[in-house]
């Protein structure tokens, strides 16, 4: 059965447990109460059976941080950092290195911690909330501050003795409470942990066949945003381990920088990670380790800058070790990036979203299979279809056989026949899940996040799914990639068109020196102006040269066909906030459908009281957008500079206001002009 596409952006928060943060907070602070989580109570069930049994721990309180030894408690205290975390007895370090990779990140942190003036004192009522994302929506979990202390010392994630920060703690509890408990947290996946906290795609780098450039690669997906976390592979037993060369086995890092750097006569790519154990514990002790002989030979004038030589947890190594001790790299975005085809940033992608979709089991011993279509437009080199599938999270206590992997998949032409599909894949007999990074002690925990890549040729295609479990909910994504990529404006572009000279001093902006070295500017120039010094992208993306002329003829007043200085600043004024239209209304990065044209209308402040009929509409649509729906920055640059052009010619013609009279010479200059 085929479904519609359905729109991939924000959705309504969903309250955990139907807690309301601010219903329970006031009622709180008006009853002079300190919040007590009936529904993550206080007590073993809260810990779970597994890390009870598994793990020394015996004579468990739970505390609040005001009732700690150590000082006066904060949420934050001078920012969110990597360093605030410290690993405590759960083995949740696949979660914490995602955690560590996410406070590289403000904007994905600020999703999860909501507000990081959460205090201990200010309105202090014991509860605390955090979001997660969870199958295609954030869901805002509430906690009271009761942590499970043996001694006096919390048992899991613990504040660091000199700041007493909490917020790791706390968030840590609330992650526990949406997955059922902190057992549930020991061991698992770092797909799950990554997806959890952004919401975003993950890419998988396999180090024995990585990228030949390592470091570009990461460098890359750190300028994109993206979240580096890495494993270690098992070393002889199914739990993790300290090694001699002060590595950890079966083991999540943070991938947290790689550089380039001077050594002896040539350069040495280097590659930087956090260990989420912590302060005081055992880094690397190899090649380029904190104190190694390469720090004291090299000479390179980053020296001071990268080495740092602290027992903080975080340390450096180089790549070709980094690629023999580690066993992949998963790499999470908003959207799919290529980290092995020149490590392309400004690929637009387009999403179809299946969202809370849920197939049953086998019935009468025939499965049943779920499909989901989707087409592929153009040829393209490399991966142009990427297909994620979320799982609801698990409820706790699962039975046994729950504990197998829940969905398979694969991706088959349309028009296949499903009984075809079904002998020559019966139930449970494909995996496509097995690049996943896993970080556990055995075979009894499943992940919930499963992503598969592909290079198609066009056609018709359908994703067919299934399970052998009663029922599953899931979320299923499919990334296609637009055969144009969007049209981006370069940071130089930015700076030359929203500084001043002053501003830049000896550095002044390409656009004033081009404008001070000629009175005025033609069609032809605006043409290698905007082309070859403000943007970048795609070759066939471009402004061409009639759409440069009438960019001239509708910001011009003197009717000579330049623009001055003053008419140019007017043009420059209005990219930057087209812009900004453009990347708050895309789809995409990149790529703008042409349904959100109005959206874009609306963002426009030059735009302010224009109405555009849903006729009006559907004719610019045709006007404006390519045979896939898809708005380019230029088209859009004209369409609302013409729209708003057009609509002020009318006011300053018209003499009532709902209508105008031109002769027929005029009315031919106007429309043959402009």
């Amino acid at each position: 059965m085929a479904y519609n596409q359905e729109p991939s952006g924000e959705t309504s928060i969903i309250k955990f447990n139907n807690q309301d943060f601010t219903t329970l907070w006031n009622h709180c602070l008006s009853m002079g109460q300190k919040f007590e989580d009936e529904t993550f109570p206080a007590t073993n069930s809260s810990i779970g059976q597994k890390l009870l049994q598994s793990k020394p721990i015996s004579r468990v309180l739970w505390k609040r941080p005001q009732d700690l030894p150590g000082g006066v408690p904060h949420f934050v205290l001078d920012g969110v950092s990597r360093f605030d975390i410290q690993q405590g007895e759960a083995g949740d370090c696949w979660f914490l290195a995602a955690l560590g990779s996410l406070t590289q990140n403000p904007q994905y942190m600020r999703k999860i911690l909501i507000d990081e003036r959460q205090s201990f004192s200010h309105q202090y009522a014991g509860i605390f909330r955090f979001r997660f994302w969870q199958c295609g929506q954030w869901v805002e979990v509430v906690i009271d501050d009761r942590l499970p202390v043996q001694g006096d010392q919390c048992l899991f994630v613990r504040p660091l003795r000199h700041n007493q920060e909490f917020w790791p703690c706390l968030l840590e509890k609330a992650y526990a409470k949406l997955l059922g408990s902190y057992s549930d947290l020991h061991y698992g996946y770092l797909e799950d942990g990554l997806v959890d906290l952004t919401g975003g795609v993950i890419t998988n780098v396999h180090l024995y066949s990585s990228p030949a450039d390592l470091v570009i690669a990461v460098k890359t997906a750190i300028k994109a945003g993206s979240l580096i976390t890495c494993a270690t592979p098992k070393g002889l037993t199914d739990t993790a381990e300290g090694m001699n060369n002060g590595l950890v086995s079966l083991h999540a890092y943070t991938v947290t920088g790689a550089e380039q750097i001077q050594y002896r006569r040539g350069l040495e790519e280097i590659i930087s990670l956090w260990n989420p154990w912590g302060w005081d514990r055992d880094e690397w002790k190899g090649r380029w380790s904190d104190g190694s002989q390469e720090w004291e030979e090299t000479c390179d004038a980053r020296k001071s800058q990268l080495h740092k030589n602290q027992r903080d947890g975080e340390f450096w190594m180089s790549c070709q070790d980094f690629q023999q001790k580690f066993s992949t790299m998963c790499v999470c975005s908003q959207i799919p990036i290529t980290l092995d085809r020149g490590n392309k940033l400004h690929e637009g992608w387009s999403q179809i979203m299946f969202r809370k979709r849920v197939i049953l089991g086998s019935t009468a011993g025939v499965p049943e299979v779920a499909q989901y279509n989707f087409s592929v437009q153009e040829p393209m080199e490399g991966t142009n279809v990427v297909v994620c599938i979320t799982v609801a999270v698990t409820p706790p206590n699962l039975k046994a056989e729950d504990k197998k992997s829940p969905l398979s998949f694969q991706v088959i032409e349309a028009g296949s026949q499903v009984q075809w599909f079904q002998e020559k894949f019966p139930l449970m007999s494909f995996f496509p899940f097995g690049n996943s990074v896993q970080v556990r002690d055995s075979n009894e925990k499943f992940h919930r996040n499963f992503t598969r890549t592909y290079q198609l040729i066009p056609g018709n295609y359908v994703v067919a799914v299934q399970t052998q479990r009663k029922s599953v909910e899931f979320l299923l994504r499919i990334f296609l990639k637009t055969p144009n990529s969007g049209r981006h404006l370069s940071s130089h572009f930015n700076r030359s068109l929203k500084g001043s000279p002053s501003e830049h001093g000896s550095q002044e902006s390409i656009s004033y020196r081009f404008t001070q070295q000629r009175p005025d500017i033609d069609a032809t120039q605006l043409h290698s102006l905007l082309n070859q010094e403000f943007l970048i992208g795609p070759p066939e993306d471009t402004f061409s040269l009639d759409e440069c002329r009438s960019l001239v003829a509708l910001m011009e007043l003197k009717v000579d066909g330049r623009l001055d200085q003053q008419e140019f600043a007017r043009l420059r004024k209005r990219l930057v906030h087209y812009q900004h239209v453009f990347q708050k209304v895309q789809t995409s990065p990149g790529v703008l459908l042409s349904s959100n044209l109005g959206k874009a209308i609306e963002n426009t402040e030059f735009l302010r009281g224009i109405f555009v009929s849903r006729d009006l509409l559907h004719l610019v649509t045709l006007r404006y957008s390519d045979s896939c729906g898809r708005v380019s920055f230029p088209s859009l640059v004209c369409f609302l500079m013409r729209l708003e052009t057009m609509a002020k010619t009318f006011r300053n013609l018209s003499k009532d206001g709902k209508g105008l009279y031109l002769t027929e010479m005029e009315w031919m200059n106007l429309v043959m002009y402009n």
